[in-house]
């Protein structure tokens, strides 16, 4: 008998398969999400980054980083923060946009975010984060995560401090990307970091960074122990990389055999166009053409069509003159 796919309960939320969306600027994003749960292999979604100070007064009908529809749940929002005063405005606004979890920013590496003293800056700042996720806790009942990097230097005394501060406040699970603040994403990820993090904790943990497939996330288990893997990057190169990695790694049936790549380019683009405002549409066209565009040899080609591109419709005329002439047209999902 086939054993069940695994899965992470915190508080309400069954996470199953244990494969996360990473938040990305400019990406992680409607279309994205539908795309990626159209496809399959994704246990837990994510918005973009968004800014704690601002969540309250959003227009969740034409902010564009709040769009969203009921096929994208499970749905984590992700919250960049730097004082405890804006938590609990910024909560309220979450539990009336029906979050299924939270998502704290305590890793991105962002010069700007960090000089508000959020993202990265804050695991430099202790007494500030206890009083942040104090707050997200005494303010929800939902689960709450936090996504933190390494540090910006190998501190194991340093780290442990801070993942036990987290638990410690009520963290219900725990993502770890794999490299210091200051390493760019060419740098292999230190996967066996997450291990450590991992055996100091009681909570999930979950390990980002460096993961493009089965492979990928097999060696990363295997060095981190982690509960999870969230995937980024490859997962706007290739949205069905959920799909092979609950396939690959946990046993879960593909749910189909091969996919047309084409056809999820233009199902992305047909949902810019069906949900976004036409101003928003092109530059979201155009940062997803970035990454996609490396399932090609020739990709250079399809990103420097849509990139110099100044309309809408000159961008998708000129997508399908490419994908006409260039292979290939199908990636398999099978085992």
């Amino acid at each position: 008998m086939k054993s069940p796919c695994p899965q992470i309960v915190i508080r309400d939320l069954v996470i199953s398969p244990p494969l996360f969306l990473a938040p990305m600027a400019g990406l992680t994003h409607l279309a994205l999400r539908r795309v990626i749960k159209e496809i399959g292999g994704v246990g837990l979604l994510s918005t973009e980054m968004l800014a704690a100070r601002r969540l309250p007064g959003e227009n969740p009908a034409i902010s564009s980083f709040l769009l969203r529809t009921e096929q994208e749940r499970p749905l984590s929002y992700q919250m960049a923060v730097a004082r405890a005063e804006d938590v609990a405005p910024a909560m309220a606004a979450l539990h009336r946009l029906g979050a299924d979890a939270v998502d704290l920013n305590m890793g991105c590496p962002a010069p700007a975010l960090r000089q508000q003293g959020a993202g990265a800056a804050l695991m430099e700042a202790p007494d500030t984060v206890r009083a942040i996720v104090a707050a997200a806790r005494k303010s929800t009942n939902l689960p709450l995560t936090a996504k933190i990097r390494l540090g910006a230097t190998l501190d194991e005394v340093k780290l442990r401090d801070f993942c036990l501060l987290l638990e410690g406040e009520g963290i219900d699970l725990l993502t770890v990307h794999a490299r210091l603040r200051g390493e760019s994403f060419v740098r292999p990820p230190r996967w066996e970091w997450v291990g450590r993090v991992k055996n100091w904790l009681s909570i999930p943990v979950v390990a980002n960074g460096g993961i493009h497939s089965p492979a990928d996330g097999a060696r990363c288990l295997a060095l981190s122990g982690a509960d999870g893997l969230m995937i980024g990057r490859a997962a706007a190169e290739m949205p069905w990389v959920f799909a092979a990695l609950a396939t690959a790694l946990h046993g879960a049936p593909p749910p189909v055999t091969e996919l047309n790549l084409p056809s999820v380019y233009h199902r992305f683009a047909d949902l810019l166009e069906a949900h976004f405002q036409p101003e928003r549409r092109l530059g979201r066209l155009k940062e997803f053409t970035h990454y996609f565009q490396k399932n090609y040899a020739f990709g250079h080609h399809l990103a420097m069509a849509v990139q110099s591109s100044s309309s809408w419709q000159e961008a998708r005329e000129r997508a399908e003159v490419f994908f006409v002439k260039h292979e290939p047209k199908v990636v398999a999902l099978g085992r």
